[in-house]
């Protein structure tokens, strides 16, 4: 019973690093969250803790990722 339970946690593990690994090298968000974040933005700047704190489950670091990849290339002009 040890064996079994011991083989469920590595693969919670395994499972873990996995989605981590895919939600780094691409961040997905929703409609709503991209109007949301460009509204706080507009309001508040790059206070990225700030707008997290209005979307559950994002992190300061996911917005900020989001944004730059989003846009700072855009401004370039």
């Amino acid at each position: 019973m040890a064996d079994f339970e011991h083989s469920s946690t590595s693969d919670d593990v395994s499972v873990d690093s996995t989605e981590d690994a895919g939600q780094d090298s691409k961040l997905v968000f929703s409609e709503d969250e991209e109007t949301l974040i460009t509204r706080m933005y507009n309001l508040v700047g790059k206070r990225w803790s700030l707008i997290a704190g209005r979307i559950p489950g994002r992190t300061a670091g996911e917005i900020q990722k989001y944004w730059t990849s989003r846009y700072s290339s855009s401004t370039s002009t």
